[in-house]
């Protein structure tokens, strides 16, 4: 599992790429990301779906590409694999495919679980952040549509929101373009929630970092060439 040991700064953490802000530009490389808090990672991947005594050997995030992976499959469900890791006490789930993170946001939280799920949703945006505690969603929205939250507490994470200035004092109006300066406000939003639940995940979990996969959906080839 992932042991990434920090200086301490946050802020240093994000610039370096080292918190989660850098998801923001992730879209296309990874279909969505969950966080686990109070479970091991191979718990995450049975609440997902997946059979806990089938995970493959370590794979690369480059490697997971040249997979068998069928996303959309006509009259059935496509494909779905996870790579799973740890890193500051958080258990993760990278998702690739069909995956299943966005419907069983409730049964991984259940008994007092906390979970992060974030959908960069490039082909239909905005990206989508949820957060869900206790076998409930208790808020979420899309990143740039703040304004617009769900969930048992939506109004969570507005003084957070409002701090960073993604909103305005009123919790409903957006800061305005060109007003604030770098990082971006979806970076901004994305170090809002990084910052409140202590998450960071290593760029290199997309790249050369090897971690065990599973399937969640489908019937994906697994074999590397």
């Amino acid at each position: 599992m992932i042991d990434v040991i920090g200086d301490g700064s946050r802020e240093a953490e994000e610039q370096d790429g080292e918190g989660i802000q850098w998801l923001a530009d992730a879209g296309g490389e990874v279909d969505g990301v969950i966080f686990a808090r109070g479970i091991p990672p191979e718990e995450l991947a049975r609440r997902m779906g997946a059979d806990p005594a089938a995970a493959t050997g370590p794979i690369s995030g480059t490697e997971i590409w040249g997979l068998d992976i069928e996303v959309y499959r006509p009259g059935d469900d496509g494909d779905g694999v996870i790579r799973v890791g740890e890193t500051d006490g958080w258990s993760f789930a990278i998702e690739y495919g069909d995956s299943t993170g966005g419907e069983l946001l409730t049964e991984i939280a259940r008994g007092g679980v906390e979970v992060v799920h974030f959908r960069p949703m490039p082909e239909q945006p905005p990206a989508l952040l949820d957060y869900a505690r206790d076998g409930a969603v208790l808020c979420g929205f899309g990143l740039g549509e703040e304004r617009w939250r769900w969930g048992q507490e939506p109004d969570l994470l507005v003084p957070e929101l409002v701090a960073a200035n993604v909103l305005e004092a009123d919790g409903v109006t957006r800061c305005a373009p060109g007003t604030v300066p770098y990082p971006s406000a979806w970076q901004r939003t994305l170090g809002v929630v990084g910052r409140r639940f202590g998450l960071r995940l290593p760029r290199a979990v997309l790249g050369e970092l090897r971690l065990p996969a599973y399937v969640v959906r489908g019937r994906p080839g697994l074999e590397l060439p």
